[in-house]
């Protein structure tokens, strides 16, 4: 199996000082609420009070088509996965408008769509399709462990290109499906409590989906403490190769930001693979698919927006950028009481009011 490296808890030293420094501000204590909890923690991150602003924050989309959407899981055919990767690389898709107003940018890689796409994004490219996961594997060993090493090394690429901040999204219609899987089987959910509506099935068709999350979760339950067991036989490509890129992010010492669902159940597996991943990482939002607030409450992670998103994609993440940005300037540029020559004594009390 790829090896992603130990992972190292942000700097506490550092959040030290930094809480130090919220201190001395020019505001009441505690007055800028969790800006000021997630200030401390890109200051921890980046081993460094006061942080720097990210210069180049970047984007990774994960590709990949699941054989369960042609059960009638989803309200998209498996054609738009491809579709889609095409209005990426056009600059069309929201990841695109959103990554332009936040200051990031964008990459996608082709991991296991069923149709061919532009050669700039298929690299990495592991298969064609993952299995229908109710009722076969979704990878075979080999494409679980290259899935696996396409995600650290395009972890190591990002990192080492001069990404300060990494975000991860996905596209593939049908992935809530394995999302859901993994996420129930985790936290030892109910397939009919964390199945959600995906990208906007109907009854008959949540019906489908919920009969396939719980047919798949008898075949995941098996290997929930093996967490590339688990990749290969419920999830897919994708999934493996987000995976492999949170878990190397940490070893790597960069933040991250997580999306939605998807994401966040990769995520899951990710913190098994490197334990300790999860301090590396804040959630952007929380989506409306019922499995993504029960990752997040087993990661230990609360969101910084709920905005009734659920598209993917790192829109999610990318929405919740500009509030991590105002977090570090606050914490950065604002002047502290002494600079400013603002005093903080007490006003005296009235005698006898």
């Amino acid at each position: 199996m790829p090896q992603f490296g130990p992972v190292v808890a942000p700097d506490a030293g550092v959040r030290a000082e930094a809480e130090a420094r919220q201190l001395r501000l020019t505001k009441p204590a505690g007055a800028l609420g969790r800006l000021e909890v997630l200030g401390n923690w890109v200051s921890a991150c980046q081993g460094v009070c006061p942080p720097r602003q990210f210069e180049r924050a970047r984007v990774v989309v994960f590709a990949g088509d699941h054989g369960v959407a042609r059960h009638g899981v989803s309200a998209y055919p498996s054609e738009v996965t491809a579709q889609m990767v095409a209005n990426f690389l056009a600059g069309g898709a929201a990841v695109n408008a959103l990554a332009r107003l936040a200051g990031a940018s964008v990459r996608v890689v082709d991991i296991a769509v069923g149709g061919d796409t532009d050669p700039s994004v298929s690299a990495y490219k592991v298969m064609r399709a993952s299995g229908s996961i109710d009722r076969e594997d979704a990878l075979n060993e080999k494409q679980v462990r290259a899935a696996l090493a396409a995600g650290r090394a395009i972890a190591d690429e990002e990192i080492d290109g001069g990404a300060d901040l990494l975000i991860a999204g996905d596209m593939g219609i049908g992935n809530t499906t394995p999302a859901t899987v993994l996420i129930a089987t985790l936290t030892d959910t109910e397939p009919v409590l964390a199945v959600g509506r995906g990208t906007g099935v109907d009854d008959a068709g949540w019906m489908r989906k919920a009969a396939a999350v719980r047919d798949a979760m008898w075949r995941a339950r098996p290997h929930r403490n093996d967490p590339v067991a688990l990749l290969r036989v419920a999830a897919g490509a994708d999934f493996a190769a987000a995976a492999g890129y949170l878990a190397r992010a940490a070893a790597r010492r960069t933040p991250v930001i997580l999306d939605g669902v998807v994401i966040t159940a990769a995520a899951l597996v990710a913190e098994m693979l490197a334990p300790g991943a999860r301090e590396w990482w804040v959630a952007g939002h929380r989506s409306t698919e019922p499995a993504h607030q029960m990752a997040l409450t087993k990661l230990g992670l609360s969101p910084l927006l709920d905005m009734d998103m659920r598209l993917g994609e790192g829109s999610g993440a990318l929405t919740a950028l500009p509030v991590l940005r105002a977090a570090v300037a606050t914490l950065g540029e604002m002047a502290t009481f002494d600079e400013a020559g603002v005093s903080t004594a007490e006003a005296p009390s009235e005698v006898g009011s």
